[in-house]
């Protein structure tokens, strides 16, 4: 289904609606993204999955998306399809888009996951060489480990990160926050999710660690661990 040319799949169940949050040049379709969706049917849990724009089955071009737009999709679909409290569950870019989304709808969110979350990585991600090209060029292109295609890097998205950063001072959030998280991550630095558990507010955030897990964690191991740290949410 569409949404304000929005692609996503709402599966019916109890609340809270678990709201999967895709990493960066993802889309819905990714291993975990289905998997949670499979746990909660399985669990008679409600569920949604979709798509940025630009990204995946949702029209649009994916470098006219910055990481504000792409947060305003999470909100625009969490506000007009989703009813209740939700449970975020955010990969990579998209755990910065759940402390986005957490910080903007408090009263909605009941929980979040974030899955080797990368908050502020316009800041520690790029060298200064990379930030002088995107200055430059208005774009990064560069080859990626995970897809055929080279990684996309706009100027525009890279300001709204900046605009958008949230490690520099205490995070208001006060519901239970889980982090799971790679020691062997090579995109983003495990000891992030260690910082980011000091800034959350919540008294209830607990980080665990997978020591030969990658940024993916897609391994079956990976995904179980996921899913039972949403069973165990309170």
């Amino acid at each position: 289904m569409t949404d304000r040319n929005l692609a996503y799949h709402l599966t019916p169940g109890a609340g809270p609606t678990l709201v999967f949050l895709p990493g960066y040049a993802s889309d819905m379709t990714g291993s975990k993204a289905l998997a949670v969706e499979a746990w909660a049917v399985a669990h008679g849990r409600a569920c949604l999955r979709f798509d940025y724009a630009g990204c995946g089955a949702s029209p649009g071009a994916f470098e006219d998306g910055t990481l504000a737009s792409w947060r305003d999709d999470a909100l625009h679909l969490i506000d007009t399809v989703v009813a209740g409290p939700v449970v975020l569950v955010g990969s990579s870019m998209g755990g910065w888009i759940m402390l986005l989304v957490a910080l903007a709808r408090p009263h909605r969110v009941a929980a979040l996951v974030g899955i080797a979350p990368a908050p502020d990585f316009t800041d520690w991600g790029f060298t200064d060489a990379q930030k002088a090209v995107l200055a430059r060029d208005g774009r990064l292109e560069e080859p990626s480990q995970y897809a055929p295609e080279p990684t996309v890097t706009t100027h525009a998205f890279w300001k709204s990160g900046e605009a958008n950063r949230l490690m520099g001072g205490a995070i208001a959030i006060d519901a239970p926050v889980r982090l799971i998280h790679g020691q062997a991550d090579p995109d983003v630095p495990w000891k992030l999710s260690l910082d980011l558990a000091r800034l959350i507010r919540s008294p209830d955030v607990q980080a665990i660690f997978v020591k030969d897990g990658d940024h993916r964690l897609s391994r079956d191991a990976d995904i179980a661990l996921i899913l039972r740290t949403i069973e165990g949410l309170p």
